[in-house]
């Protein structure tokens, strides 16, 4: 998906595809306002941030994925899990804002931030298992047990880099194992809703992006 691609959108009896043209929207709104006010806007797409504090609230799958391998308890893959997705750690977001808060040109412009290492559901689920040396079972549930009927799921959703590694020469520094690994630390050892343990303050740093 480049910032400059085609939108991939259901039709607007499917409620999920709001989401989309709601943030569209506030996009076209901020450029707007660029343009005919010069407002210093810069507009980013963030793809499937991840990170300590982060819960499973409203499907954020690392997490919920963890909670689950932490307790051994069945861990739920909807469908037949070989779609893909794309997880970047909350650190390596927070610098490529920073780092596009200064660039000069970036103003008026569209950026994805987010890490382009593709994983199926699957394998993530099986690498959560790993990583929190879990016995949990992955179980396969059908959407239409989960979601109103006709739901409609993108099968991969991957960013293109290339434009903000133009603009400010930096690339994702937390792969996927790392972005796991601190979720599980946290859950091990946080204090979040819903999970009984001792409060611990992270002591992760926020490196960020580093030059390639």
């Amino acid at each position: 998906m480049r910032e400059d691609s085609d939108w991939q959108l259901g039709p607007t009896s499917r409620r999920r595809w709001a989401y989309a043209c709601s943030k569209a929207m506030d996009e076209f709104l901020s450029l707007a306002y660029f343009e005919e006010k010069r407002l210093p806007v810069i507009v980013t797409r963030f793809f499937n941030t991840v990170g300590p504090r982060q819960t499973g609230t409203y499907g954020m799958v690392v997490p919920r994925f963890v909670e689950k391998a932490l307790l051994n308890e069945p861990i739920v893959v909807h469908g037949d899990g070989e779609q893909t997705r794309c997880f970047n750690h909350v650190a390596d977001c927070v610098s490529a804002v920073a780092a596009l808060m200064h660039a000069s040109g970036a103003c008026g412009r569209v950026f994805n931030i987010g890490n382009d290492e593709e994983i199926t559901m699957n394998s993530l689920a099986l690498r959560v298992c790993e990583l929190a040396d879990s016995t949990s079972e992955v179980v396969h549930v059908p959407y239409d047990t989960v979601y109103p009927h006709g739901f409609e799921d993108m099968r991969r959703r991957t960013p293109d880099l290339s434009l903000i590694r133009s603009m400010i020469d930096c690339a994702p520094q937390h792969g996927i194992d790392s972005i796991i690994s601190d979720v599980v630390d946290y859950y091990r050892h946080g204090d979040i809703a819903g999970w009984p343990r001792a409060h611990q303050e992270i002591g992760n740093s926020f490196g960020g992006w580093k030059r390639p």
